[in-house]
């Protein structure tokens, strides 16, 4: 037997249906963001990064772009970590908030200590931008779990 012919069809399903549920938090997040002082930057820095220019001379579309595809992403990121987790602590909400925890960190993590440091700006803006970036990941995760976890209800029966 193979993996592929071991995996229930639902479990394809519930990645993709993922990327969808990570399309709405993602959408979600852009109104987190706007509200917030340094909301909109992370977005920028990120496209500095990618084309090794300054957040203030980034692309406004490359960071809208890269912002949405890793939101994009990390909606089935989410389904594959919860999968892992389910196998580990059972199918119920221990393994979401697991799970939500966990990517919580990697998400602020990664942010803060790949991505943000590049651009050198300044101590007190860095914290403000990381803590921005921390609520509007929370944001995004308030949003992503229950819709994954009324996806993986829905899709349950397959």
């Amino acid at each position: 037997m193979t993996l592929v012919s071991s995996v229930s069809p639902g479990v394809p399903l519930l990645i993709a249906f993922g990327v969808l549920a990570g399309m709405v938090a993602t959408r979600a997040m852009d109104v987190v963001m706007g509200r917030l002082p340094e909301g909109e930057t992370p977005p920028f820095i990120a496209a500095g990064v990618l084309t090794e220019q300054s957040p203030e001379t980034a692309s406004a579309r490359l960071a809208a772009v890269v912002h949405h595809v890793a939101g994009w992403l990390t909606g089935p990121l989410f389904v594959t970590m919860l999968l892992l987790a389910g196998s580990v602590l059972g199918d119920g909400v221990v393994a979401y908030l697991a799970t939500g925890v966990v990517l919580l960190a990697l998400m602020v993590g990664f942010f803060a200590v790949v991505v943000l440091p590049r651009p050198g700006l300044p101590r007190q803006r860095v914290r403000t931008i990381t803590r921005d970036w921390a609520v509007s990941a929370v944001g995004y995760l308030l949003v992503l779990v229950p819709l994954v976890a009324g996806g993986a209800t829905g899709l349950s029966g397959l």
